[in-house]
């Protein structure tokens, strides 16, 4: 080989090293739920469906397995799975049924500054090609494998995202990937950055299912987002006394003065006693936060 060439060569060998992608420590899989138990129509026992699981970790290149006991800094992340159902459904318009299988996994990690938890979710499907039992099984392990392959991939982004920078995350939010544009604006709302606000409570605005409400509810009392007051005191009219007592705590936690307006006004005014208890310990609690934190303590990063 020319020495030009094994020179341009050793070069572009040094740069593939150095932008090669991380690799993430993580524990043995675990599973969780009852559904795996004597499941005909996947036809595989809980151990199986962890060897498959960790054979797609394997095969993303992004994960190797650490035990617990290694050094702090490359301590692994705890892997959690749960297949919450398996069905077979049927889709407008296609003669065919359809194999699904759900997948909940959460990612866990303890010792550093604050332990770290994400819930990932992911629903693979596969058609149902051949009307027999062994067809049936065939599709549901196909959609079995596409959903493990689909949360790996989820968890490959997520951990990503914790890697980037805010200024790289708040480029993501524009990103044609919905999942990468998920990650990042949940990390960007655990780093309480200021971005993070108006999103989530567009989110909130838009949201129809209780979870995503509630998701995006907690985010936005992490952040101590006051702007979310008043979307906040919005949401509540009409609904449940159930939910009108979380939007009341909700409120609580945020803080600020419309906040206290809004939970004194309910505390003397609701008819429902069990919401008036509910602003008044809300009411309560903030009146205490406030005396032991002094202003100069909120920092310049809250999203008011």
């Amino acid at each position: 080989m020319k020495p030009v060439l094994l020179l341009a060569s050793c070069v572009v060998l040094l740069g593939a090293c150095r932008w090669r992608a991380p690799r993430y420590p993580v524990a043995p899989v675990e599973l969780t739920g009852v559904t795996l138990q004597d499941n005909a129509l996947l036809g595989l026992a809980p151990e199986g469906v962890a060897t498959l699981f960790t054979v797609a970790l394997k095969d993303s290149g992004r994960f190797e397995q650490k035990g617990e006991d290694a050094p702090r800094e490359e301590r692994p992340w705890r892997l959690t799975l749960d297949v919450p159902f398996t069905r077979e459904v049927l889709k407008d318009g296609d003669p065919r049924s359809f194999a699904e299988v759900g997948a909940n996994l959460v990612l866990e990690r303890f010792g550093g500054r604050l332990p770290q938890r994400y819930e990932l979710v992911g629903l693979g499907e596969a058609p149902v090609e051949e009307d027999s039992p062994a067809g049936r099984q065939k599709a549901m392990r196909t959609a079995l494998a596409n959903v493990l392959r689909q949360v790996t991939e989820s968890a490959i982004m997520q951990l990503t995202a914790l890697d980037r920078t805010d200024d790289e995350l708040v480029l993501d939010l524009k990103a044609t990937d919905a999942r990468v544009r998920e990650f990042s604006l949940r990390t960007l709302a655990e780093r309480q950055h200021p971005a993070a606000a108006p999103l989530l409570i567009d989110r909130l605005k838009e949201a129809t299912d209780a979870e995503t409400v509630r998701r995006t509810m907690g985010a936005l009392v992490e952040m101590k987002a006051r702007v979310a007051v008043p979307v906040l005191i919005d949401l509540a009219r009409g609904r449940d006394l159930g939910f009108v007592q979380e939007i009341v705590f909700a409120v609580g936690e945020i803080g600020g003065p419309e906040a206290e307006a809004y939970l004194y006004t309910m505390a003397q005014g609701h008819d429902a006693p069990a919401v008036q208890a509910a602003a008044q310990q809300a009411l309560d609690t903030l009146y205490a936060s406030r005396k032991h934190s002094p202003a100069e303590a909120r920092g310049p990063g809250r999203a008011d």
